[in-house]
C-alpha cells in the first residue's frame, strides 16, 4: 500500500508533547466529524441534513461513497420510482433525454443500436433473474474471463477492524462494540429518566468511563485488566488504541468516520452536546477514546491479525449476466467477442449500474415536478386579478403546511396573506409565566440575543405559583416514588386505581378523556393575563439581555415589514400567525410544532412582534423612515394549530372600527376554513374514510387519541421553496408541498433581503427537506422506524428496542403511506426565486455556500423573471 504504520515514536505519547499531540488528533476528529450532523434531544426536535459537512463534494459522489463504505443507498429505489412513474409522477421522455446525453458525452466503442437497447431494457429497473446469476455456464465464463484489466479493483473502504472478526458464537465484534458503547452513552447522557446518575459524570465521558469499566461485568477478567492501566487522557487513549490497532497514518481519519458512522445517533448526540458548551467541548474526543478503546480490548485476543484491509475485486458474473438479460446478447455471441469486445461491454455495463439508472430517474421525477409546479404558476399568471380593498393581512410561517389554509382563507374574502419565517426575525429566548428557565425560540442555525418574560400582577401570580407548584410536587413525587427502590413496590397499589382508569379512558373514549383532563387541568391551574418585558431592563444578572431598547424594538419591527415586503398599503387588521400542533402520547410532538425551532411553537414570537408594531414610538420612528402605518391598523397575534387546522387567538388588543370589523368577518369565515382545510388535509392520511360528516371532529379525534401514530403528515411531501410575492402563486392548489416566503425584487436593491432569505430560511428549508429524503431512501439508517415499536430512552431521543443507536431521523409513519408505499416524494427542494437573473446571478456569485449547494445537487434553482419567463438555472 505505501503508507507507513503508526509507531509509539510518531506519536510521542509522552507527557511532554501531549500538548501538540491533543492539537493534532483534535484536527483529525474536526475533520472526521463532517459525516455525521449534530443531534439535539427530541423534545427539541430540529430537521438537519445528515450530509451537513459533505456539501463541498457532489451528491452523486457522496451517494457513491456512502454505497461503498456502509452500503447505504440514497437514491430511491426501483419500487419507489416505478410507483411515481405508475401515478403520473415522472414523464418518460425525461428519462430518455437523460440517456440521450449520458450517450453522447460517454463514447464507447459498441454500436450505437445495441447500446440503445442495453440502456432502454435496463431502465425498466426490472431485477435481473436469480436462476440467471446462479447459472453454472455463467460462473464459467466469467471464471474463465481474464481480459478486463481496467478498473480491476474498486476503491476500498476503511471499515472498523472489529467488523471484519466474528467471535466463536459468530457474532461480528462490531456488534458486540455498538452494544458496550450503546450502554454507556445512555449511563452518561442520561439526564432525566434513570434514578441513579453515572457516577463521575462531571469529569467527562471518557474519564467516568476510565473509572468504571475495570468493574464492568459484561467485560471478561482479561479485557477489565487489559484497560486498567490505560492512559487517564482521552486523546491519548485513542492514539495508544490506534497505534495497538496498527492503523496506518494515512487512513486514521477514514478510521474515525468509520466510528462515527457506525452509530451516527450517539455520536451525533455527542457533537451537538459539545457545541453546546465550553465545559463538555471536549466529548466527541472522549466519545472517540471510549469507543476505540473498548475495540482494542475486544479484539486483542485476536492478535496478530492477518491484513483486514480489503480489496473487493468487480464481479464479472452480474455484468454478463446484464448483457444477456437486457442485451439480449447470446453465449454464444460473447464466446466469439474478442478480449477487447468483452472488455469494452463489461466496462459500459459497469458504468451503467444500477445506482447510475435510478439517478436518471431521480432526474426525470424532479423536472417532472418542476414543469408541472411551471405550468401552475405561469398558467396563473395569465389571469386577471380583479383586486379589491384589502380587510386584513395575515402573515404566516413558510412552513408547507400553512399553504392550504392560506389558500382555504383567501378564498373567503378579502384576506391577504403573507409568508416570512415563522420566528418573525426575532432572536429571541422565551420565558413563560413561573417558568425559571427560558427556551430559544428561533431556528437552531440562530442564537437568541434577548430574552422575554411573562409577567403577572402579583396577587394573581403567587396565586397562580402555588397552584403550579402544587401541580409539580405530584408530579416529582410520583417520579421520586417510582425510581426509588422501596418506595415503587407501593406504587402500583397507589396509583394503579387512577392510572388504569386513565387508560380505558383515553383508550375508548380518547376525545371525552382528553377534554376533561384538559378542563381540569386549566381550570386548576387558571393561567392570568400576562404582560411582557419588552423593554429593556439594566444591571440584570441573566446571561442575555431581557427586553428590547427603544432602536431594537424598531430595527426588529422594521426587518419583519420589511422581510414581509408590508412597509404600505397596510389593511386596518394586521394579524402575526405564528404556528403549532396538538398530539397526545407522540415522542415527536416537537417536530410537528416547528422543524426549525426546535420544537418552539411561534405564538409567543407572534404576540411580541404584534406588540411592538402597536407601539406608538415604534410607529413614529418608522414613519419618519417612510414606513407609515395607518393610526386604525392594529396588529394581533394568532397561532395557527395545523394539527386541526385552526386559528388560536393569542394577542387581541383594542381593535379600531375598521379592525373590528375585520377581526368579526375572519371569526365569521373560520369555521368554513377550517372544515374545508381539515377535509383536504385529512383525505390524504391513508385508513381513513374519505367521506367523513365531521371534518373539524375527526382532526380533534386524530390529535387526542392516544394510539393515533400518525396525527398529521407534517412536512411529508414538501418539495418547493417559492420566494416571490404572493399574486405569483395565488389561486395555486400547491398541495402543502411548498414553502412560501414574500418577497418584492422592486424593493431590494442590493439583494441584501434575497440574501438573507437563502442564509437563513432557504437553508432550514433545506433541511428539512433533506431529512425527509434520507428517511424515506435510507430508512433502516436515517428514518427511526415503527413508532409502535420505538422506545424513549435518556430523554433524549428513540432507539428501537433497548439497544440500538439514537435514531435522528423520522419514524416509518411519516414518510410512508403503508408497508410497502411510499407517501413522501423523495425530490431534492427546489428553490424558486421571483427576480430578474442579474439579482439571481449576484445572490451566486456572492454566496459561495450556496453556489456549491446548486452546483453539487444539494438542491436545485430556477427563477421567474419580471415578464413572467421561467429559467431553470
Amino acid at each position: 500500500m505505501g503508507v507507513s504504520v503508526l509507531t509509539k515514536e510518531h506519536f510521542k505519547i509522552k507527557d511532554t508533547n501531549s500538548d501538540f499531540q491533543e492539537s493534532d488528533i483534535n484536527v483529525l476528529i474536526e475533520a472526521a466529524s463532517q459525516v455525521i450532523a449534530p443531534l439535539g434531544p427530541i423534545s427539541t426536535f430540529a430537521a438537519r441534513s445528515p450530509w451537513l459537512g459533505l456539501e463541498k463534494q457532489s451528491f452523486d459522489q457522496v451517494a457513491g461513497w456512502l454505497k461503498t463504505t456502509r452500503d447505504i443507498d440514497i437514491y430511491p429505489s426501483a419500487s419507489m420510482i416505478l410507483s411515481a412513474k405508475n401515478k403520473g409522477e415522472i414523464d418518460e421522455a425525461y428519462v430518455e433525454m437523460g440517456l440521450q446525453h449520458w450517450l453522447d458525452s460517454h463514447p464507447f466503442n459498441i454500436p450505437q443500436d445495441v447500446a440503445e437497447q442495453f440502456c432502454r431494457a435496463a431502465l425498466k429497473l426490472d431485477p435481473l433473474p436469480s436462476t440467471l446469476l446462479s447459472s453454472p455456464k455463467l460462473e464459467q465464463l466469467a471464471d474463465e474471463f481474464s481480459g478486463w484489466k481496467r478498473d480491476n479493483i474498486e476503491n476500498s473502504s476503511m471499515q472498523p477492524i472489529s467488523s471484519q472478526i466474528e467471535n466463536q458464537d459468530g457474532e461480528r465484534l462490531v456488534d458486540i462494540l455498538d452494544h458496550h458503547v450503546i450502554k454507556w452513552c445512555k449511563l452518561f447522557l442520561d439526564d432525566s429518566q434513570a434514578g441513579w446518575t453515572m457516577p463521575n459524570r462531571e469529569e467527562g465521558f471518557y474519564r467516568a468511563w476510565k473509572r468504571l469499566i475495570q468493574y464492568d461485568p459484561a467485560l471478561g477478567k482479561k479485557q477489565r485488566e487489559s484497560l486498567k492501566d490505560w492512559p487517564q487522557e482521552a486523546h491519548l487513549a485513542l492514539q495508544e488504541a490506534l497505534f495497538a490497532l496498527e492503523i496506518p497514518e494515512s487512513d486514521i481519519q477514514a478510521y474515525l468516520e468509520s466510528h462515527l458512522l457506525s452509530l451516527p445517533g450517539w455520536a451525533g448526540m455527542m457533537l451537538w452536546r459539545s457545541r453546546q458548551s465550553s465545559h463538555e467541548q471536549a466529548l466527541l474526543i472522549d466519545y472517540l477514546a471510549v469507543r476505540i478503546s473498548m475495540e482494542w480490548a475486544l479484539i486483542k485476543p485476536y492478535f496478530p491479525l492477518a491484513n483486514q484491509r480489503s480489496e473487493k475485486k468487480i464481479s464479472v458474473a452480474p455484468l454478463l449476466a446484464s448483457w444477456i438479460h437486457w442485451g439480449n446478447l447470446t453465449i454464444d455471441e460473447w464466446s466469439q467477442m474478442s478480449a477487447a469486445e468483452q472488455s469494452e461491454y463489461l466496462s459500459f455495463a459497469y458504468r451503467f449500474d444500477e445506482k447510475f439508472r435510478r439517478k436518471l430517474w431521480l432526474a426525470a421525477w424532479e423536472q417532472t415536478y418542476t414543469d408541472q409546479l411551471s405550468q401552475k404558476i405561469i398558467s396563473k399568471q395569465c389571469e386577471t386579478d380583479n383586486k379589491k380593498s384589502v380587510l386584513a393581512q395575515l402573515a404566516f410561517c413558510i412552513d408547507v403546511r400553512s399553504e392550504p389554509f392560506r389558500r382555504q382563507l383567501e378564498k373567503e374574502g378579502p384576506f391577504e396573506t403573507i409568508g416570512i419565517a415563522g420566528f418573525f426575525g426575532l432572536p429571541i429566548a422565551t420565558s413563560e409565566l413561573g417558568c425559571n428557565h427560558s427556551h430559544a425560540s428561533l431556528p437552531v442555525i440562530l442564537k437568541p440575543q434577548h430574552q422575554i418574560k411573562e409577567s403577572a400582577d402579583e396577587n394573581e401570580f403567587k396565586s397562580y405559583q402555588q397552584r403550579k407548584q402544587t401541580v409539580n410536587s405530584l408530579s416529582s413525587t410520583f417520579k421520586m416514588m417510582k425510581q426509588n427502590v422501596l418506595s415503587n413496590l407501593l406504587l402500583p397499589e397507589l396509583s394503579g386505581p387512577w392510572l388504569s382508569l386513565q387508560m380505558v379512558a383515553r383508550s375508548f373514549m380518547p376525545k371525552g378523556a382528553d377534554r376533561f383532563i384538559h378542563k381540569l387541568h386549566e381550570t386548576w391551574l387558571r393561567k392570568p393575563n400576562t404582560t411582557l418585558s419588552l423593554n429593556h431592563v439594566p444591571n440584570t444578572e441573566a446571561e442575555m439581555p431581557v427586553g428590547f431598547s427603544e432602536e431594537e424594538k424598531v430595527a426588529y419591527a422594521r426587518q419583519a415589514l420589511k422581510m414581509m415586503g408590508l412597509t404600505k398599503n397596510f389593511a386596518p387588521l394586521v394579524v402575526i400567525c405564528g404556528h403549532g400542533s396538538k398530539s397526545t402520547n407522540n415522542p415527536y410532538a416537537a417536530a410537528l410544532d416547528c422543524g426549525a425551532c426546535g420544537g418552539a411553537a411561534g405564538g409567543f414570537n407572534a404576540r411580541v412582534l404584534a406588540t411592538l408594531c402597536n407601539l406608538p414610538e415604534v410607529r413614529e420612528t418608522l414613519s419618519s423612515e417612510g414606513i407609515k402605518i395607518p393610526e386604525d391598523t392594529v396588529f394581533a397575534a394568532a397561532e395557527h394549530k395545523t394539527t386541526v387546522d385552526e386559528l388560536h387567538w393569542i394577542y387581541v388588543p383594542e381593535l379600531s372600527e375598521a379592525a373590528k370589523e375585520a377581526f368579526d368577518r375572519i371569526e365569521a369565515i373560520m369555521p368554513k376554513v377550517s372544515h374545508n382545510a381539515n377535509a383536504e388535509r385529512l383525505a390524504q392520511l391513508p385508513n381513513i374514510h374519505k367521506k367523513f360528516k365531521n371534518p373539524k371532529a375527526e382532526a380533534h379525534r386524530f390529535a387526542k387519541d392516544w394510539s393515533e401514530v400518525r396525527p398529521e403528515w407534517g412536512l411529508a411531501r414538501n418539495a418547493a421553496f417559492i420566494i416571490g410575492q404572493r399574486e405569483l402563486t395565488k389561486g395555486c392548489d400547491l398541495e402543502g408541498r411548498a414553502f412560501l416566503h414574500n418577497y418584492d425584487w422592486n424593493q431590494d436593491e442590493q439583494g441584501d433581503i434575497l440574501a438573507n432569505i437563502i442564509a437563513g430560511p432557504g437553508t432550514v428549508a433545506q433541511w428539512i427537506n433533506l431529512q425527509y429524503y434520507a428517511s424515506t431512501v435510507a430508512p433502516h439508517y436515517y428514518g427511526s422506524g415503527n413508532k409502535a415499536t420505538q422506545t424513549v430512552t435518556a430523554g433524549l431521543g428513540v432507539m428501537q428496542g433497548n439497544a440500538s443507536d439514537l435514531l435522528a431521523g423520522l419514524p416509518w409513519q411519516s414518510v410512508m403511506q403503508s408497508d410497502h408505499e411510499v407517501y413522501h416524494s423523495p425530490l431534492r427542494l427546489l428553490i424558486v426565486i421571483q427576480a430578474p437573473s442579474k439579482y439571481i446571478e449576484r445572490l451566486l456569485n456572492n454566496d459561495s455556500g450556496f453556489r456549491e449547494k446548486v452546483q453539487n445537487g444539494w438542491v436545485r434553482l430556477a427563477s421567474i423573471d419580471s415578464n413572467g419567463r421561467w429559467e431553470n438555472w
